[in-house]
């Protein structure tokens, strides 16, 4: 399978403000993602992270022009709609609560785009890989009301893998789980992904997520939001909170947070160590 390329260019976006006005939301963002990885896109919350994110896998909202101006695409081609190789996993799960945990898993196989794209030999053998995989397969039977937060949310993060999509859009996936859950799934997507590598852009306002899972931390500025800081972390993965606390860590922390620090006030990022 090819590696995806992402190309972003002079992205802004404006919304309509009550006095008749606008409110420029994104300023003049630029970007190239074409390597597989595990790209990091922190900033302040509320700067307009998750707008980017969701305009990358071609989600638009109704009735209002997104982006307002430039050219996102993939792989040359414009993505102006929902995009076949982008598969997005939000914070709320949204398990279908009629199917067991196998059964949503292997819903999307239902679906037209997957069902010509995968030959139905491969569904229940891919679905029961990837139960295993994230530690469900003794829970396949069982209904999303039984699960926990974290349950439900590797059931989310098995449905989008098990496409083996080519992009994989985070939006703070693991926001709203508590800390040694949220750990866990760190740690859990890290494992997956070296299993099956792949574009992941990952929304967070959490420094510490951030350096933990990204191979590439963009970090974004207060609105209108622009990228302030490019960063490569080459420390290899699994990394654990006491990297964290080593020199390397700390001193691409401080640079993070002196950028985030020296912005207007506006919104606010979470450290977690």
């Amino acid at each position: 399978m090819s590696h995806a390329r992402i190309e972003l260019h002079d992205i802004h976006q404006s919304y309509a403000s009550p006095d008749g006005g606008s409110t420029e939301v994104i300023k003049g963002i630029s970007l190239t993602l074409d390597q597989p990885g595990i790209n990091m896109l922190l900033g302040p919350s509320g700067c307009g992270k998750s707008t980017l994110l969701r305009m990358m896998g071609g989600v638009r909202p109704f009735g209002v022009k997104t982006p307002t101006s430039g050219t996102i695409t993939i792989d040359g081609q414009p993505c102006n709609d929902a995009h076949d190789d982008a598969i997005m996993v939000f914070q709320q799960y949204a398990n279908r609560p009629d199917l067991t945990v196998r059964e949503n898993v292997i819903f999307p196989f239902s679906l037209s785009l997957w069902k010509h794209r995968v030959p139905r030999a491969e569904w229940a053998p891919r679905v029961d890989a990837m139960l295993q995989a994230v530690g469900l397969a003794d829970k396949r039977d069982l209904y999303p009301h039984v699960l926990s937060g974290g349950q439900n949310q590797r059931v989310a993060l098995a449905r989008a893998l098990v496409l083996q999509p080519r992009i994989l859009l985070m939006d703070e996936p693991f926001g709203a789980l508590d800390a040694q859950t949220r750990e866990e799934m760190q740690e859990l997507l890290a494992k997956l992904y070296n299993a099956q590598p792949c574009t992941i852009v990952f929304v967070t306002h959490d420094v510490s997520e951030a350096l933990l899972l990204g191979d590439r931390v963009l970090v974004m500025s207060t609105q209108p939001a622009t990228i302030v800081e490019d960063l490569r972390i080459n420390e290899p993965r699994p990394r654990d909170h006491s990297w964290l606390l080593s020199a390397d860590a700390q001193a691409l922390s401080n640079k993070i947070l002196s950028r985030l620090h020296a912005m207007p006030a506006g919104g606010q990022v979470r450290v977690t160590v």
